[in-house]
């Protein structure tokens, strides 16, 4: 048996039942997708390792920003409070987390 034939948004057909926009395929966890290429070992070190080293050089020979990525990473900043207030009277207190 054919399946019935009918007419979609754009003037092609489709197959009944069919549908054009499906999602988007599922994509892997990027968690363990990260934990594979980084464990990855080469000469005795892993790909982490290796990356690691090349930035701790490089903040040792006075790169700021790779100083600052090493001590954010390694140590986080403090969280900051925020009170927010209105006419003198206290409305919300939130806390901002950096990136």
């Amino acid at each position: 048996m054919m399946a019935e034939m009918r007419q979609g948004r754009n003037g092609g057909k489709l197959k009944s039942g069919n549908t054009i926009n499906v999602g988007r395929p599922k994509l892997p966890d990027l968690k363990e997708a990260m934990a594979k290429v980084l464990g990855e070992e080469k000469d005795g070190r892993t790909a982490l390792e290796a990356i690691l080293a090349a930035l701790r050089l490089k903040a040792a020979r006075g790169d700021a920003k790779a100083a600052e990525l090493l001590l954010k990473y390694t140590y986080r900043q403090p969280t900051q409070e925020i009170d927010l207030k209105s006419n003198g009277k206290e409305m919300r207190s939130w806390t901002v987390k950096s990136v």
